[in-house]
């Protein structure tokens, strides 16, 4: 009797026809789940994106390191009785860190720092959308002006500050604001590259002879308004932007503050909108601007002020800082995951500030590993703030005004020493160091520098499609330089940042040296 062998002949180079037909069926069973997966993710779950037209929301959180999150956090659970596991909005959409050294320091400044994220390129401290040798870089932003997108810049510190400056400007130092503000307008080859601005440093429009802080006497605020911008100074103006679908007419320029927006634990909010009403409304406006347009909005949205208190050592202001932008990121969040527009969404630092430790040894003895939130939550106002209100104080009773106004009512503390009172009284038109240190000290929370530090900082990301939100896992997870941002920008846009460096050719960009004191007193730090 013939049978079939258990093993098909090895020399029958014939397959059988059972398994031709299984790979049949499988190839084309794999097939559709390959089109049906296409159809499913691009036009299914996403089928009312607008697959070509894009938005941008770039965050800096200028000045925060990983240890800022982690001060907040707590104190976010102390504050509201909330339990360990309470989480900050921004800290499940952390996908990575990045390095933050310059070309020229392992320590970054905010200008060589925000070089970085807008042209993808390094550069020395101090120096602002150039390169090293001082030739200028087309930036993200400018790129994607030219493309038809609109632009914005939104910042709690002044508009020609160092972070907003690199996006827009080109200076080969950051002290130089009587051109970087010139540039914001337009006035360089590219045109104006910017259709909102919304922030502070409205003394660097007109000259010191009028009271303000330009060097050259110009009074930009005049030239703005012929050449076409649109100038608003007041919260109540800014707060009535777009209200009942009324049109908001770009370019806009709103100053809201002689210099910065003061800290959110000094913020009177009938006079300065918090970091999240500015973000709820700049992104309102961008988006009714681009409504029918085929390219969306690029916009820079700046948490300013957290580098401020890192540099004054003031952990109750710092805290306040980056609760203040949590909800910012939130609003942003929010917006695109509401858009019907593919919108990408990073938030990240330049760099660290203060060098932050969420701890402090106050004692020669071990550590005791504590720490006193309600400190901080006692604090109602800045050290900036009080420094100036005891620097201003005229009368004679000045212990008593310590003791009563400066330490009870504006620090908290009921139970001062006599030798911090005499510390207070000695530094009196310098005390905001002082001021800083007794709250420090008392909350247990340690700082290491007045400056920056070189420490990693984190990347937040997100992708309001599946697609954009693959590609974030895929090119931003992990450790990365922060050049690497930039380029991940420029790819997404499909811009090219060499053709926009190309048209900026011969640009003049100022002189000074990379460490050049020019304006310094413009600039708290």
């Amino acid at each position: 009797m013939d049978s079939e062998p258990l093993l098909p002949n090895p020399n029958d180079s014939r397959k059988p026809a059972n398994w031709r037909r299984i790979i049949k069926y499988i190839s084309l069973t794999l097939a559709w789940i390959g089109i049906f997966s296409y159809v499913y993710i691009y036009h299914g779950t996403a089928s009312k994106l607008t697959p070509t037209k894009k938005n941008v929301i770039f965050m800096v959180t200028d000045g925060m390191g990983p240890a800022s999150v982690t001060v907040a956090r707590d104190f976010k659970q102390f504050k509201y009785d909330l339990s360990w596991d309470e989480q900050l909005f921004i800290d499940t959409y952390l996908v990575g860190s990045s390095r933050t050294r310059s070309f020229d320091s392992w320590v970054t400044d905010s200008a060589a720092g925000a070089t970085a994220f807008s042209c993808r390129s390094k550069t020395g401290n101090n120096m602002v959308a150039v390169d090293y040798d001082s030739k200028p870089l087309g930036t993200v932003l400018e790129a994607a002006k030219l493309q038809g997108f609109k632009t914005g810049i939104s910042v709690t510190t002044y508009v020609s500050d160092a972070t907003p400056a690199a996006f827009a400007s080109h200076s080969v130092t950051r002290w130089n604001a009587d051109l970087i503000t010139k540039h914001l307008l337009g006035d360089y080859p590219l045109g104006r590259s910017l259709d909102l601005m919304v922030g502070g440093g409205r003394c660097f429009f007109y000259g010191r002879k009028d009271g303000g802080c330009r060097y050259d006497g110009e009074n930009l605020l005049k030239t703005a308004k012929h050449s076409g911008w649109n100038l608003l100074e007041n919260k109540t103006a800014f707060d009535a932007l777009g209200e009942n679908n009324a049109p908001v007419d770009l370019p806009l320029m709103v100053l809201l503050a002689e210099g910065n927006f003061p800290f959110e634990i000094d913020r009177n909010a009938s006079e300065h909108p918090s970091i999240g009403e500015q973000t709820h409304k700049v992104l309102d406006i961008l988006d009714k601007a681009t409504k029918k347009d085929d390219q969306g909005f690029f916009v820079l949205i700046e948490g300013s002020r957290i580098d401020h208190a890192g540099h004054y050592n003031d952990a109750a202001a710092q805290v306040q800082e980056v609760l203040a932008f949590d909800e910012a990121f939130q609003a942003a969040v929010e917006f695109a995951d509401d858009s019907s527009v593919e919108t990408l969404i990073i938030s990240v630092s330049d760099h660290e500030t203060g060098g932050l430790s969420a701890a402090k040894q106050v004692t020669p003895n071990y550590p005791d590993y504590a720490w006193f939130p309600e400190v901080l939550l006692n604090v109602t106002h800045s050290s900036e703030y009080l420094a100036a209100k005891l620097s201003n104080y005229k009368e004679t009773d000045l212990l008593s005004f310590i003791e009563e106004d400066i330490l009870q009512d504006g620090m908290g503390i009921y139970d001062a020493t006599p030798e911090e009172i005499q510390a207070i009284k000695k530094a009196r038109h310098k005390s905001l160091d002082v001021l800083s240190k007794i709250i420090s000290k008392r909350a247990q929370v340690g700082f290491s520098t007045h400056g920056h530090s070189a420490v990693d900082v984190n990347i937040y990301a997100h992708g309001n499609t599946p697609a954009l939100q693959k590609r974030i896992d895929k090119y931003l997870r992990g450790n990365h330089d922060n050049t690497d941002i930039g380029k991940f920008m420029e790819s997404w846009l499909r811009v090219d940042l060499d053709e926009v460096t190309a048209q900026l050719e011969g640009l003049s960009v100022g002189e000074g040296s990379h460490y050049s004191s020019f304006g310094v007193e413009q600039h708290p730090l």
